[in-house]
């Protein structure tokens, strides 16, 4: 007689979960609220007039159940659904750790 709860674990395991939505990446610039990172993301816009290249940044809260992140981590977060009023974003994995 086979355990069916251990046949449904083995099903579970070998599921690859495919995840849905924008991935982005960023360095976690705050890590002091508990479970949630702040990630300054960064990207290159190019004036209409002048053609001049330059950076705009946006700081997004991201959940990060288990507190890995820290700061100056290089992250990679993907959006989720809202986990609070301002977090709609999750931690998938840190890329580089910082050097300390």
């Amino acid at each position: 007689m086979v355990n069916k709860k251990k046949v449904a674990e083995k099903k579970t395991e070998q599921k690859t979960t495919q995840i849905k939505g924008t991935r982005i990446r960023g360095v976690v610039v705050s890590d002091k609220m508990d479970k949630t990172i702040v990630v300054k993301v960064d990207r290159l816009v190019r004036h209409p007039l002048y053609q001049k290249t330059y950076r705009r940044s946006k700081k997004i809260k991201a959940h990060d159940p288990e507190n890995k992140a820290k700061i100056g981590d290089l992250v990679e977060i993907v959006s989720s659904r809202p986990f609070s009023k301002e977090k709609h974003f999750c931690l998938l994995k840190i890329i580089k750790e910082k050097l300390s």
